[in-house]
């Protein structure tokens, strides 16, 4: 497939599933911003809230929304593809079901807002960079190899944690009444970009090979990461080499560039092109 194919099908999948994306947030929320899900439910209709922990949310949202995704997909002529391992990259595929050479990744990321700094979220990590991004013919955890996709997405779940102490076991006799107990999240912003746009350069959780995200909101959803001025391509040259590059400083000690900085100086890049990575400037 020619590239101004790719780059029309990738338009028209973005502006399709952007304004699906943004319709989701009446499906997952009530008119005061609650979550919709409220807990499980026993035979004796004890209703328990579920933990707050991040992993919960996002998996159980996947599995709130995943008859929607469907929907959609098959009202845009796509075919959706599960990964066939918990770790496996990306959580979806979408195959044009008219061709299948068109292959868009999307993973579901969830965080939290910072209490008292709503500007900021904890982050997301945006998939490995290691064996299959480098790799873009590796088959090693992930579905389709890398370079098969003709796009890779990030679909966006930023929320508010409810504190704990509101949390508990209700037993109703009316489920009518559910509405009465507290969801653990609420005021939900969905939102859908591609990933690299909101990529940083650091990763995104201590040793392992995933890659980070920026952590200001407006310039998540709007996506404004580091990269974005600079390109694609860029992003995918410092991640593919990230940790690799060993160079001296002008006292001729050796050090591996990790910083965009370093690597763009390096590349003799234009530094002024780098989005800061607090203001998104």
């Amino acid at each position: 497939m020619n590239e101004n194919n790719i780059s029309k099908h990738k338009v028209d999948f973005l502006q399709k599933i952007s304004s699906f994306v943004l319709s989701l947030r009446n499906e997952a929320t009530t008119i005061d911003g609650q979550w919709t899900i409220k807990g499980f439910i026993d035979i004796y209709k004890n209703v328990y809230t579920i933990s707050s922990d991040t992993k919960i949310i996002s998996k159980i949202l996947e599995i709130h929304l995943f008859p929607k995704i469907l929907i959609f997909a098959e009202s845009n002529d796509y075919q959706v593809v599960l990964t066939d391992h918990q770790n496996y990259y990306p959580d979806m595929s979408f195959i044009k079901k008219s061709d299948k050479n068109v292959k868009f990744a999307l993973d579901i990321k969830t965080t939290y807002r910072i209490p008292d700094k709503h500007h900021l979220c904890n982050g997301f990590t945006l998939g490995s960079h290691g064996k299959y991004f480098i790799d873009r013919a590796s088959t090693k955890n992930i579905q389709f190899p890398y370079g098969d996709y003709a796009g890779h997405f990030c679909f966006g779940i930023i929320y508010d944690r409810v504190s704990t102490s509101d949390l508990s076991v209700k037993a109703l006799d009316d489920l009518d009444n559910l509405q009465s107990i507290t969801s653990v999240a609420k005021n939900f912003e969905f939102f859908i970009v591609e990933k690299w746009k909101i990529a940083s350069d650091k990763r995104g959780s201590g040793n392992t090979a995933n890659i980070g995200s920026i952590n200001n909101i407006d310039n998540l959803i709007n996506g404004r990461g580091m990269f974005s001025n600079l390109g694609e391509a860029w992003f995918d040259d410092y991640w593919v080499n990230y940790g690799r590059i060993i160079v001296r400083d002008k006292e001729g000690k050796q050090f591996k560039i990790n910083t965009l900085k370093q690597f763009v100086e390096y590349r003799k890049g234009d530094i002024s092109l780098i989005v800061d990575r607090n203001s998104g400037r």
